[in-house]
């Protein structure tokens, strides 16, 4: 999913906006929508493209993955705690 699309760009501040969305679809059980994505390219059928809210999944690890400008990148994985 592309959380980018619902909020643009914040510059700077996008890579903890990533984090942020990511930990809270973890908290809450749900996978945001890709928004603005009316037509598909036939090239990107078959692969596994969030167009709508998934709710009720058991997620337990998530990736945010941060590209910005001037090769400025970072990936994360965030994973809940098992006590």
């Amino acid at each position: 999913s592309s959380t980018k699309s619902l909020t643009g760009h914040a510059l700077g501040a996008a890579g903890v906006n990533e984090a942020i969305y990511s930990i809270l679809m973890m908290q809450h059980n749900f996978i945001a929508a890709s928004a603005n994505i009316d037509n598909l390219d036939a090239g990107a059928e078959g692969l596994p493209i969030v167009r709508a809210l998934e709710t009720d999944l058991p997620l337990k690890t998530v990736l945010s993955n941060s590209f910005g400008f001037g090769g400025t990148n970072a990936c994360l994985v965030f994973q809940r705690y098992q006590a």
